[in-house]
């Protein structure tokens, strides 16, 4: 976390994040173009906040697209923040702005501690997964075209469905997602979600993207993927459940 906090103590690195903020998934030249500073300026404070976790760098054909990842800031809020907060708080310095700006294209990235076997059990396993997801479990047989449903044991009707696109065992898994657990979330359609585990050492590194997202969606969709993902590294590095307001709000929801 030292470096969550290097990289946010620097005004011109806020300032990007600032800009990611208002419109996720810009190039080097459009993030040059808003700040007074040279190219190379920019190039320097986008690595560290790469190397802190608030920035991926994702390829789109020629270009090189640079999106917000709150989750580090998930993380920061879950350690520090949270036993402090009011059960509804869930945010740090504002930064809650991240997760509500609609855009067509999300990230996620965290580094786990496991093996890319035992995340992608974590991911696929309904019991395991039940619990770093409030509750919800999915079922399917994980093939590449099936269906899957996830849905808490106390409710009528599952809460998500879709089916597998890709599944290629423990790297990458594909999905395309239909929210069904209000009106208004059933009205976006249907977007998709990328796993992709990527082993780094003794870790492993897991991306997240949600897209094909309508202009202004709901943010229900998106927003509750860095709870999510704190919930999965808690559980498979110290093998218990997030206790934070947030993650027991929706647990007994």
């Amino acid at each position: 976390m030292d470096e969550v906090f290097k990289a946010l103590a620097d005004p011109t690195r806020r300032s990007l994040l600032d800009e990611l903020f208002e419109q996720d998934g810009q190039t080097l030249s459009a993030l040059e173009q808003r700040l007074p500073m040279t190219r190379f300026g920019v190039m320097k404070h986008l690595k560290v906040l790469e190397e802190a976790g608030l920035v991926v760098a994702k390829k789109r054909g020629r270009e090189k697209l640079h999106f917000l990842n709150p989750v580090p800031i998930r993380l920061v809020h879950d350690r520090w923040v949270s036993k402090y907060a009011e059960p509804w708080a869930a945010t740090l310095t504002g930064l809650k702005r991240s997760l509500e700006e609609a855009a067509m294209e999300k990230v996620f990235e965290i580094y786990i501690k496991t093996t890319p076997e035992r995340l992608w059990q974590a991911i696929t396993d309904s019991e395991m997964r039940s619990k770093y997801t409030f509750g919800v479990g999915i079922e399917s047989d994980w093939t590449q075209g099936s269906r899957y449903q996830a849905a808490h044991p106390s409710g009528p009707a599952p809460i998500s469905e879709g089916e597998n696109l890709e599944v290629d065992p423990p790297h990458r898994l594909v999905q395309s997602f239909n929210a069904l657990w209000g009106e208004d979330v059933k009205s976006e359609g249907t977007s998709r979600v990328t796993w992709e585990i990527e082993p780094v050492a003794d870790s492993c590194r897991l991306t997240v993207t949600h897209d094909q997202l309508r202009e202004d969606a709901n943010d229900q969709l998106y927003g509750g993927w860095p709870m999510i993902l704190s919930g999965l590294k808690t559980l498979l590095e110290t093998g218990e459940t997030l206790t934070t307001p947030g993650s027991l709000m929706y647990a007994q929801a």
